[in-house]
């Protein structure tokens, strides 16, 4: 199987290659580099199809097994299409496909028309799911099935978001007006949200919004386990003029690989700049306190610059023994 992708990936690099380059032989220097990056591309599509796929069956689990049967709704493009679902008769799988249809288009605007057609892959994936595939249904307590409904309908969100698509379009409006305008991300999407909850609350009930209100918090804080991670990463910056024994401390006592970058000081009395090494390192929250205590030890008064680290890819993150 390895052997049969190997040759096709050769052969695809190859042709790209002639198209390029008519009538030019091609030749092992061009070809190598060719075939490499065809095959990191290759991969990540691979990766991205299986983060979709599960997503998609996640949320249908989500949406089939506790939403749809005990008449919940949830925030987003998904708590309209369940919302339509409860005052028409139109199937909900292509009320989540109409719904949906005009965030894509704003998408393949604002994000790209790659991000948009894998987003309608994975939405008419969903529908169909939703319309054909039988779960069982889990529970009618509403409290379970407000928790355990946005636990796996985030988790979808979240796998498919990992995948370069999504499975809820309010994301991609949030995007565009929070450049349009002077608010967040956040703002936009809770505000989406409110106008969501309260349409809920005046057609279904007042008890059917606070529920999905619950079953929203539910999936957005598994969105953020599952696209952050569930070890939250700092990025700490150091500034001190002990600072070679800091890093000496980093290295050799918590054993964490830091960097080092030349930097200069801006106030002195005689108003001249001065050279000073700056330290940066990354750690989780839970050795932020041990990390603060070592600092403490060898500088007091050294300058400490904290911010959240929402991706990682590389390097020596992790712990390990020096060699």
């Amino acid at each position: 199987m390895n052997s049969f992708i190997s040759k096709l990936l050769v052969r695809v690099a190859r042709k790209r290659l002639e198209d390029k380059n008519t009538g030019v032989p091609i030749n092992t220097e061009e070809l190598v580099p060719a075939v490499r990056k065809l095959k990191v591309e290759f991969t990540h599509a691979v990766k991205e199809f299986i983060y979709i796929t599960i997503g998609v069956f996640s949320a249908g689990f989500g949406l089939k097994g506790f939403l749809l049967p005990n008449k919940f709704i949830d925030g987003g493009a998904t708590g309209i299409s369940l919302l339509l679902e409860h005052i028409t008769t139109v199937n909900f799988g292509l009320l989540l496909i109409l719904v949906n249809l005009p965030f894509l288009l704003l998408a393949s605007k604002t994000i790209g028309v790659k991000f948009a057609l894998k987003s309608v892959l994975a939405i008419s994936l969903l529908a169909l799911v939703v319309h054909f595939v039988e779960y069982p249904i889990i529970t009618e307590d509403k409290l379970l099935i407000a928790v355990f409904g946005g636990f796996f309908l985030g988790l979808g969100i979240g796998m498919s978001m990992r995948g370069g698509s999504v499975i809820d379009g309010t994301e991609v409006l949030a995007i565009y007006l929070g450049r349009k305008l002077s608010l967040t991300i956040g703002d936009v999407l809770l505000l989406i949200n409110i106008v969501i909850f309260s349409v809920g609350a005046y057609v279904l009930s007042i008890e059917v919004a606070l529920y999905a209100i619950l079953t929203y918090l539910s999936a957005a804080k598994t969105v953020d386990f599952v696209v952050d991670g569930v070890e939250e990463y700092v990025g700490v910056t150091i500034i001190s003029n002990k600072h070679e024994e800091l890093r000496l401390m980093l290295t050799n006592k918590l054993q964490r690989a830091c960097t080092v970058y030349s930097g200069k000081g801006g106030y002195r009395k005689d108003g001249q700049s001065f050279d000073k090494d700056i330290i940066y390192i990354i750690v989780t929250r839970l050795e932020l306190a041990k990390l603060h205590t070592e600092i403490e030890k060898i500088d007091a008064n050294a300058f400490i610059i904290m911010g959240v680290v929402k991706d990682l890819k590389g390097g020596m993150i992790k712990k390990k023994p020096l060699k």
